[in-house]
């Protein structure tokens, strides 16, 4: 199997576990929260949101380079 393969499947793996994490009434979104009805993102919230943009962008990034391969 291929390094970009490999990689993809791993960071779709990671992925799917950190929009699980996010999702509202479910996941930890409402532990993290504690009740907090703002709109802005803080703490480890605001962590998860940045990994996730990062996750999606890398999987973007090895999708295109595997098509390009």
């Amino acid at each position: 199997m291929n390094i970009l393969t490999t990689l993809q499947i791993i960071v779709g793996l990671s992925l799917t576990l950190v929009i699980l994490i996010q999702s509202e009434g479910n996941g930890l979104s409402p532990t993290i929260s504690a009740g907090q009805f703002y709109g802005t993102k803080r703490g480890i919230e605001k962590i998860v949101f940045g990994l996730t943009i990062g996750l999606s962008l890398s999987f973007l990034g090895l999708s295109l380079a595997a098509y390009v391969i």
